[in-house]
């Protein structure tokens, strides 16, 4: 089974790279305000990721996993804007080289690190995809004031050795361990290798499987989120 769920994310980073780049800004949630009331400027939580943040295959972005994280913080009462900046088939270096662009666009509170995978599938040096990711924080944390960061965890597939599956997967909880942040062990976890949650493909989660990611990372952003 875990083999199964692990060559499904192969295929899944393999079948994204001609996509689109499925970027897409969440709905605002803003206050109702008078007329006389200065206009008002939503923080917002940024999701910086691939083909899995995007929402490939499904007919409306509005049922990716971020966009039914904008849904929980309406109803919660949380005044935050959610932004979908995943692309298909982008690689840890492609992130690292859109963050700076990204965070320079209003106000960042939250942001959500899901990257990786690509890399994992070409067989990159574990230790130079840590050092990239870790770069996306170094930059993201000059923001003033900085966001409160959360890695999703990914997995690398079997075939390349037990070795490199070990130190592919240690990657995420490294980073949140090295710099206090926030850790969602598995993006995929009981959604990768489920039919029922998956397409047609078989490879990318349905309307059904981005809302057990969206319980994931909501179990995450809840917290966080909190007022202080």
């Amino acid at each position: 089974m875990i083999l199964r769920r692990l060559g499904l994310l192969v295929l899944l980073v393999t079948a994204c790279g001609g996509a689109t780049d499925g970027r897409t800004a969440g709905r605002d949630s803003a206050p109702i305000r008078t007329p006389s009331d200065p206009p008002t400027v939503l923080a917002s939580i940024l999701f910086l990721g691939t083909s899995l943040t995007a929402g490939y295959g499904l007919s409306d972005p509005g049922l990716a996993y971020p966009a039914l994280i904008q849904a929980k913080l309406d109803s919660a009462g949380r005044p935050f804007r959610v932004v979908n900046a995943g692309i298909s088939g982008e690689s840890s270096a492609g992130a690292l080289a859109r963050i700076d662009w990204l965070m320079s666009q209003g106000p960042v509170a939250v942001l959500v690190i899901e990257t990786g995978a690509n890399d994992g599938l070409r067989g990159q040096d574990p230790d130079s995809v840590r050092s990239r990711i870790q770069a996306i924080i170094d930059r993201a944390a000059r923001a003033a004031p900085p966001p409160r960061i959360v890695i999703a965890g990914m997995e690398a597939m079997p075939n390349l050795g037990a070795g490199y599956v070990r130190r592919f997967r240690e990657i995420y909880p490294a980073l949140a361990r090295a710099n206090h942040v926030e850790l969602v062990p598995f993006l995929l976890e009981g959604v990768a290798g489920v039919d029922s949650l998956n397409q047609g493909d078989g490879i990318h989660p349905t309307e059904a499987g981005h809302r057990i990611v969206a319980e994931h990372v909501w179990r995450i952003l809840e917290r966080v989120t909190r007022p202080q």
